[in-house]
């Protein structure tokens, strides 16, 4: 899964991807890279969040 590394400034694989939700309740993947060590935090429902449910607001 390819997430944005402000840090590297390009895509790059995301390391240790975990699914979770935001305060808003919108779906995100959050990682780090792999060549810089930046945290990486991609906002979108990807596989990682099958049989997950978004928080009641």
């Amino acid at each position: 899964m390819e997430g944005y590394c402000v840090k590297c400034k390009a895509k790059r694989e995301i390391q240790n991807p975990e699914a979770g939700f935001n305060k808003r309740g919108s779906a995100v993947v959050f990682g780090t890279c792999p060549v810089c060590k930046t945290k990486i935090y991609r906002i979108g429902r990807t596989e990682l969040h099958k049989g997950m449910e978004a928080p009641k607001k």
